[in-house]
């Protein structure tokens, strides 16, 4: 593996660790982003920041590596209903730019591509 591509990784985890651990301590702000139509908010929103510092911790071991890309793909998708919830409440979130709200939209796939090339194992060469 690359050094390019351990750092990523390494990344990824720090990232995810430090988000999840973020829903605990700003369960506000995430409360905000719910959508209406799903019940038990705050518990979704620890449950969303307890599997996010899971499979953070998850990306660096080996063994669980792959599993947590999978985990993180799957914990994106589940979110990016509350990513559009704010893009669409833009009066909701004053301190961020309505144009800031809907960037972050196709930038939820470019988080997915990063999961998934740095859980990714290396192809053999021969």
């Amino acid at each position: 593996m690359s050094k390019l591509k351990i750092g990523f990784k390494y990344l990824l985890a720090l990232f995810y660790v430090l988000a999840g651990t973020n829903h605990f301590l700003n369960s506000g702000f995430y409360l905000k982003m719910m959508p209406p139509y799903l019940p038990l908010h705050l518990e979704l929103i620890y449950l969303s920041g307890l599997c996010e510092i899971a499979l953070g911790i998850m990306v660096l071991i080996p063994r669980l590596t792959s599993l947590a890309g999978w985990g993180l793909i799957a914990l994106l998708f589940a979110v990016f209903p509350a990513n559009i919830q704010m893009a669409l409440h833009p009066e909701v979130f004053p301190e961020i730019s309505a144009i800031a709200l809907w960037i972050r939209l196709p930038l939820q796939f470019l988080l997915i591509a990063w999961a998934y090339w740095a859980t990714r194992p290396d192809p053999v060469v021969n």
